[in-house]
């Protein structure tokens, strides 16, 4: 897909920095390297962006140049900042030739963006035109009344942090970006723009470490997460090397689980058919609490079992009203989040989906990118295959659809 699309990439790094207290979080350094040179390494390891532009203060302009040889980046160009953000991208966007039919915009003050990230952000985007990378909240939020007590607590199923890239077909911004300045607008998040023409604005998965330096407490946090990475790295490298001759390395070994999944859902009319959250074109549906995308359940139950973290009914149960008519997908997200929260990666997922009809040969490619979004991996980590029964047993009868899902998760 990356091959296909021109997606230029503005990194908006001409703030003040009034937070800081006078430290300038764009040339902090991790490990060596400035936090707004990593956001620009980031771009450019995403073969689809092939523009990059950085928005900065001039009197910045130098220091930044000087990085081009020093750390190996790739090609950029200079643009100085507005005086708020919107104008700051404004500026940026302008300098991007019109070849670029998707843009890209990132804050400079998050140098933990990696290509995976920026990646599922951009396959969102190109099916929706618009996207964000995002993260569920993990903290309730409570709504301040005008007195200072709390008003209302917002169910936090539904609340999502959202950060950068956020991702927009080049037409749909521009179009947004001209209805804001028309009406004297200056919004401080890019997705608002598109928001306020009517638009939605889907959330891919981001990724907890991608924190913005915004405050001194947080130049702490990015060192921590620096670290962590390091050690990661060099922990993975130690495991391929000795791998032959070493089964057991110091420390904690790699724990490798295995998981399966089934789900089963009666054929009715009257519904939207789901399955790995791609709407079927056909006459029939799939009976069910939430939206009955046996797919998508089979997964998650494998992913569950494979944790030993119980089933999908035990975490999202079909007698809570909440679940009514529930997106599997954003479901499958949850998922996600719990096994990220308990160490665990996913390797890959296999699944089959068993149906007489219909033929599902051409929604496949759909299905595992968006299976692959919601899990926060890449599509070729992805399996799903479709088979008959030759007209055997219920599903072979047309009476209803079942999925089979084997996954492989790390910690």
């Amino acid at each position: 897909m990356e091959n296909q699309i021109y997606a230029g990439a503005v990194i908006a790094a001409g703030g003040m920095a009034t937070r800081m207290q006078g430290v300038n979080k764009q040339l902090l350094e991790l490990d060596g390297v400035p936090v707004l040179a990593r956001s620009i390494i980031a771009m450019g390891k995403v073969s689809a962006i092939k523009e990059i532009v950085v928005t900065a203060r001039r009197e910045m302009f130098a220091e930044i140049e000087s990085w081009k040889e020093k750390f190996s980046l790739p090609p950029f160009s200079l643009v100085q900042g507005g005086e708020s953000r919107q104008q700051s991208v404004q500026n940026g966007i302008r300098q991007l030739s019109g070849k670029v039919d998707y843009f890209v915009i990132h804050d400079g003050a998050r140098p933990f963006a990696d290509e995976a990230l920026i990646s599922r952000c951009l396959r969102s985007a190109v099916e929706h035109g618009a996207a964000t990378a995002a993260v569920k909240t993990k903290d309730t939020i409570k709504k301040a009344a005008a007195d200072g007590s709390i008003e209302n607590t917002p169910d936090r199923n539904y609340l999502y942090l959202t950060q950068t890239p956020q991702i927009f077909s080049a037409p749909l911004y521009r179009f947004a970006a001209q209805k804001a300045q028309e009406e004297g607008l200056d919004f401080t998040d890019d997705c608002q723009l598109i928001e306020h023409i009517g638009h939605k604005v889907w959330l891919a998965q981001g990724d907890y470490r991608n924190i913005k330096i915004t405050m001194p407490e947080d130049i702490a946090v990015a060192k921590a997460i620096q670290r962590e990475m390091l050690t990661h790295e060099n922990s993975s490298y130690e495991d391929i090397s000795s791998k032959t001759t070493n089964e057991k390395r110091e420390g904690k070994p790699m724990i490798v689980r295995c998981g399966h999944g089934y789900d089963v859902h009666k054929l009715v009319e009257g519904r939207k058919l789901i399955l790995g959250g791609v709407d079927i074109s056909w006459e029939k549906s799939l009976l069910g609490h939430s939206d009955a995308d046996v797919l998508t359940h089979a997964i998650m139950d494998a992913l569950l079992g494979a944790a030993a973290m119980g089933d999908i009914g035990q975490h999202f149960p079909d007698t809570d009203p909440q679940y009514a008519g529930a997106d599997s997908i954003a479901l499958l997200r949850c998922v996600v989040h719990k096994l990220q929260k308990a160490g665990y990666q996913i390797s890959n997922i296999d699944s089959t989906v068993i149906a007489q009809k219909p033929k599902l040969k051409d929604y496949i490619p759909k299905m595992r990118e968006r299976i692959a979004d919601a899990c926060g991996i890449e599509m070729e980590q992805v399996s799903v295959k479709a088979t008959t029964e030759e007209n055997l047993g219920f599903t072979g009868a047309g009476e209803g659809i079942s999925a089979h899902s084997v996954c492989v998760i790390t910690k």
